[in-house]
């Protein structure tokens, strides 16, 4: 069939009219876009800049502003997620972190980002069991290791010392350091909770293994050494805290009123006496002094080591001792004046009598190994205020 003269004359034109209409299509698209993107840096920069001067409320909305122009963009949502979770509303943060995991373009550097900020939201929110199965499922991806070390922390606050062992044996195969310490901490805690059930096998078992964790660590022959005293095994109690007495005087002294005491059962005061002359000479503390002290039998060596002491180290503490020492032996003093002065010098004492965090400042009557403010181990110089 032949083709009109007429309408091959035309089509250069149509064709020159189709190119025009792409062109001014693609410009006007282009400007589109220009313009999109120059508006959604100006919205960032804007969050940020409220951000910075901690006007938190604006920062949240100019943010979603500038989501909303650029809702591809993954590190908005995070920055939007992490305000509001620092502002406490974690279900808010929840959606954001939600919203990215169900984005089917997301890489799986930014998916697993997702997951670890989404289980750092339930955590804050106090959803420990979401949080656990949203850490866990991270093994595998460039979050295992930090998801772990909040796993362990969640663990030790939640007393579940069977996973915290397993986690932190998972953290030192993978080369994120040693947490022998720690590990033996988390045996130590299960010897003691099989103590207060009265199952003493249990007791030991979890004891060898908090020894062959940390072969050095202090607690575990502590904690031996008390179990063996209330065991009436007093010499095998002394054997356990000899190496204690040698090489870490301070921690001897937070059991040297039971030394004094095995020792006097045993029949090993003259031995176990020097060696507390020894601990007291390298790491003094009214704790040690008040051992020896136990097991001096002669009132003139009480009262010459009760002097030195003062002498050496004026404290409230050593006062209070030096004037119940009179007391008892009807020296300078009436016994009730000396007394009545023993117990205020000792009310007065009280409050250097008290151990505290290096790490968060929490003091405490009593010595603790996890500081109970800040959960941080070994954070408790073994000394009291008045012995540092």
């Amino acid at each position: 069939m032949d083709l009109d003269p007429t309408l091959l004359s035309l089509l250069p034109l149509a064709v020159m009219a189709a190119f025009g209409f792409g062109w001014l299509a693609a410009r006007f698209d282009l400007r589109q876009w220009k313009r999109e993107q120059a508006d959604s840096p100006k919205a960032y920069y804007r969050g940020l800049n409220l951000l910075l001067n901690e006007q938190q409320d604006k920062a949240i909305d100019a943010f979603i502003e500038a989501m909303r122009q650029d809702p591809g963009t993954a590190d908005l949502h995070f920055a939007l997620g992490n305000l509001f979770r620092r502002r406490g509303e974690y279900e808010r943060a929840v959606r954001v972190h939600e919203h990215l995991l169900a984005r089917s373009d997301l890489a799986e550097s930014e998916r697993a980002r997702a997951q670890f900020a989404l289980a750092q939201d339930f955590l804050k929110a106090g959803l420990f069991d979401r949080a656990e199965a949203a850490f866990r499922a991270l093994d595998g991806s460039g979050f295992a290791t930090d998801a772990r070390l909040e796993l362990l922390g969640l663990y030790e606050r939640s007393r579940d010392w069977h996973a915290a062992i397993e986690t932190a044996r998972k953290l030192e195969a993978s080369g994120a350091g040693s947490f022998a310490t720690r590990i033996a901490h988390h045996a130590c805690e299960l010897a003691q909770e099989a103590d207060a059930r009265q199952r003493p096998e249990e007791a030991r078992a979890a004891l060898a293994r908090a020894r062959e964790a940390a072969p050095q660590a202090p607690r575990p022959q502590v904690l031996q050494g008390l179990a063996l005293a209330r065991a009436g095994r007093a010499a095998e109690a002394l054997a356990a805290w000899q190496p204690l007495l040698v090489s870490q005087p301070s921690i001897a002294a937070l059991v040297a009123g039971e030394i004094a005491a095995a020792a006097r059962a045993a029949g090993q005061v003259e031995a176990v006496r020097t060696r507390l002359h020894e601990a007291y000479r390298l790491a003094p503390s009214q704790d040690l002094l008040n051992a020896i002290y136990q097991l001096t039998d002669a009132p003139a060596d009480q009262q010459t080591l009760l002097d030195e002491a003062l002498a050496s180290r004026p404290s409230l503490s050593g006062a209070a001792a030096l004037l119940r020492h009179q007391a008892a032996q009807g020296e300078a003093l009436t016994p009730a004046r000396a007394d009545a002065l023993a117990r205020v010098v000792s009310n007065g004492a009280r409050p250097q009598q008290r151990y505290r965090c290096a790490a968060c400042g929490f003091e405490a009557q009593n010595y603790f190994w996890q500081c109970p403010g800040c959960q941080t181990w070994d954070s408790y110089p073994p000394q009291r205020l008045e012995d540092a």
